[in-house]
């Protein structure tokens, strides 16, 4: 019987080939594509899940405030870790992570490589998570305190094919070996930890020792400089962990009372910021909704053409059930035709992935193939087939066999009308999900074309930079005065970091009229006496540095550290910095050195004369930035032959921090363009359909004198009307979706009426030209070929 369905199905495939064509090259584009997102979606939601301890792993994170003034952060103090696992109840194991930004580069023979994924943590590292151990012991990870493990392409990197354990690597800024002592694969594109090299905390504690002016790290509660990690009990209470850290907090920082602790899920952390707001969640939701919408789309015109085609398969179905057929064996018969048209759709739909898997791995910057061995991928394949099989192959099935045959053999127009009210909400649907997806393609573009070209409070125009290294800093001022000198040079200036992103914080402050449980996260970045001037950063009030020795104990504040710190006339006000008692002299207008998505957080300039400058900036006048580069490669050589001179410009750096937001806007463009084109394949394939019923009709109209213009008109309003209630329907919708996203930027535009006009426009023009392909050629069909038409 199984057998025999899928032979008639097979047999009315190849009599419908038209049909057939439109139906499994629709299915197929959508599943293809919706396959993809699905897989995007899934590895998004799988980040951190395979850690066998995962459930149990939270991170800390500190905050304080509350509303606007609210400041989350995932880096605490360090040694909050060793607290929690001595004192704490509940408190299994814990671990931290400190980015290492004092090693690098390192070399090798007359290798030398820089590495910004270098970090130190605490032995508990590897037993607490499961990263893979190539060789080396997750036991005993580090044999000395001058050892460090690599990743596999790291090792690769400085020892080729050759055999790395016991290795050493020079680091230069040191002066230091360190022995190769365990090797780990490289960290899963899943995972939010992303590292090549790992050195021992102990290196940290040893190097960080109380003396006159700092204390130890383990006794440090003001300085917020590490990744925490904590093993918890499955029954542990975590609000009561909380508090407990918190109240350590309280009582070993008697000039800190207002921070607290909350913990977050391991497997949260990519999905979701430190304040509990949505990250990457967003991006998930969004573009798990547009594979839904491109499977329903698909599933839309399946089901439309399906009904559309009763007519002619009426007296078939009469027929059948004249001769003896149930209904039960006709649902069977039509379900079996649909499960061989999914199943061709899904071959080809595969094809399709296998086809375009390298755009979709640049778009996505993912490295994990889409492999047909892998069980994950089968459980998206069968689960989008079921899926649209289901929602899409029963309905037809039951229109199709529900016919009266008696009344079917006496009147075609019973048939005709079966479904077409269903097939009209369908339409209306499809537009409305593809005005949907245009609105937000035109709103993401807009976005990010506001973050791109928005005043940051200061010129980055033409400038680039370098970090410095020991012996370039010691020679700043030689080789400022001689890149000064170069043609085409604007400026020359240098901070402790880049302004771009400065990741400095510190709640170690205090000023004059500080009220006793107040207290905010800063950002500080030590600058020149030309700093301000070299970026044109506009001053509020209050005069800049001018390079005195008194500038040793002077601050610059922006305008968000004197609002939150609640000082009023604070030009000559006493502001104190880690153990640096000084005076404000002056305040800077906001600008923005964090993500557009964070709002203004509070920042302070200081000056010190004899500091090492870690960041060079050259202010060039465009055109003559080849010549600059090149003389400060030929200055940096000079004086620092061992590293590689790296340069990024300001306009680079800023755009690769929204390359998440960036991808996540080729992807939307990208799914929804083919979303809308699968939409329009329906709807050609609908009007088709339709101009081919009314064949006569039209042949009639033109005995009688229609023109082709009229003609046109005639079948193309109907579709126009549907498409125009879909437009409507998607507006608001659309509109709440889209203010959703833009909820994630502090800084963001205000969605305008014009977009939906011409989401609408665009909607309708797709619509005009699907549909009119089909009516231009019934319009200019010979009439006395139309009249012959059966």
């Amino acid at each position: 019987m199984l057998r025999n369905y899928f032979k008639t199905a097979w047999r009315g495939l190849r009599n419908s080939k038209g049909y057939s064509a439109i139906n499994i090259g629709g299915l197929a584009v959508a599943l293809g594509i919706g396959i993809l997102l699905l897989w995007w979606v899934k590895g998004e939601l799988s980040f951190d899940r395979f850690h066998t301890k995962g459930d149990q792993i939270y991170r800390v994170n500190g905050g304080f405030g509350t509303g606007s003034s609210l400041q989350v952060s995932g880096s605490i103090v360090a040694p909050v870790a060793a607290y929690a696992k001595r004192q704490v109840p509940g408190v299994i194991e814990a671990a931290r992570v400190v980015q290492n930004y004092d090693m690098s580069p390192f070399k090798v023979a007359d290798k030398t490589l820089v590495e910004e994924q270098s970090v130190y943590v605490d032995p508990a590292f590897f037993t607490l998570f499961d990263f893979e151990w190539v060789k080396g012991s997750k036991e005993r990870p580090f044999s000395s305190l001058e050892s460090v493990i690599l990743t596999e392409s790291a090792a690769r990197r400085y020892f080729g094919n050759a055999e790395a354990m016991g290795k050493m690597l020079y680091s230069v800024p040191k002066k230091k070996s360190y022995v190769v002592s365990g090797i780990i694969r490289d960290f899963p594109d899943n995972s939010t930890m992303k590292y090549s090299m790992l050195f021992p905390f102990e290196i940290l504690i040893k190097g960080y020792q109380a003396n006159d002016y700092w204390k130890s790290i383990e006794s440090d509660w003001g300085n917020w400089m590490a990744n925490t990690y904590l093993q918890v009990h499955p029954q542990a209470n975590l609000d009561k962990i909380a508090k407990t850290l918190t109240d350590l907090h309280h009582q070993n920082n008697q000039y800190d009372q207002v921070t607290y602790y909350r913990l977050q899920a391991l497997k949260g952390i990519h999905l979701y910021n430190a304040d509990g707001t949505p990250s990457a969640m967003q991006e998930v939701r969004m573009m798990g909704i547009v594979a839904l919408i491109l499977l329903a789309i698909g599933c839309i015109n399946y089901v439309n053409l399906a009904t559309a085609r009763a007519t002619q398969r009426a007296k078939e179905v009469s027929v059948r059930k004249v001769v003896g057929a149930g209904r039960q064996h006709l649902i069977g018969q039509f379900l079996a035709e649909s499960t061989l048209i999914f199943l061709m759709a899904l071959l080809l739909a595969v094809v399709l992935i296998k086809l375009i898997e390298p755009v979709y791995l640049e778009l996505t910057g993912k490295t994990q193939s889409f492999n047909l061995f892998d069980p994950q991928v089968w459980l998206v394949l069968v689960g989008a087939l079921t899926f649209t099989l289901a929602v899409a192959g029963i309905y037809p099935a039951l229109v199709l066999s529900s016919f009266e045959p008696l009344k079917v053999l006496r009147s075609k127009a019973t048939a005709a009308g079966r479904g077409g009210a269903f097939r009209k909400a369908l339409v209306v649907t499809q537009f409305a999900f593809s005005t949907a997806l245009i609105v937000g393609t035109l709103i993401i573009g807009n976005q990010l074309r506001y973050i791109r070209e928005r005043n940051l409070g200061y010129d980055r125009e033409n400038v680039f930079g370098f970090w410095m290294t020991e012996d370039v800093g010691k020679h700043y001022e030689a080789i400022k005065n001689e890149l000064a000198q170069q043609p085409g040079v604007r400026a020359v200036t240098s901070a402790s970091n880049n302004i771009i992103s400065n990741g400095n914080s510190t709640g170690d402050t205090d000023w004059d009229g500080k009220e006793k449980n107040s207290m905010f996260i800063i950002h500080p970045l030590a600058v020149e006496k030309d700093f301000i001037q070299t970026f044109k950063l506009n001053m509020v009030a209050g005069s800049v540095f001018t390079g005195s020795r008194a500038d040793s104990t002077h601050y610059i504040l922006n305008e968000t550290a004197v609002k939150n710190a609640g000082i009023k006339d604070p030009i000559g006000k006493r502001f104190k910095l880690w153990q640096t008692e000084g005076t404000i002299i002056g305040v800077v207008k906001d600008f923005h050195f964090a993500s557009m998505r964070s709002k203004m957080e509070p920042a302070i300039f200081y000056y010190r004369p004899t500091r090492n400058y870690g960041r060079l900036y050259i202010k060039t006048t465009g055109q003559h930035a080849p010549a600059v580069i090149a003389a400060a490669e030929r200055i940096w050589k000079r004086y620092s032959p061992d590293y590689p001179f790296e340069y990024k410009f300001l306009d680079d750096d800023y755009n690769s921090m929204y390359k998440s937001e960036q991808r996540t806007g080729q992807l939307f463009n990208f799914f929804a363009g083919i979303a809308v084109l699968v939409s329009c394949l329906g709807l050609f394939g609908l009007a088709t359909f339709t101009a081919q019923q009314r064949t006569k009709e039209i042949g009639i109209r033109k005995a009688l004198g229609a023109s082709v213009t009229g003609i046109i008109a005639l079948l193309s309003k109907d579709f126009l009307k549907l498409v125009l209630v879909g437009i409507l329907i998607a507006s608001p919708i659309a509109w709440w979706t889209m203010n959703q996203w833009l909820q994630n930027f502090a800084y963001k535009i205000d969605i305008q009426w014009w977009v939906f006009v011409l989401a609408g426009v665009l909607a309708i023009g797709i619509a005009l030209v699907t549909v009119s392909f089909q009516s231009i050629k019934a319009a200019l069909m010979n009439p006395v070929k139309s009249l012959r038409t059966e």
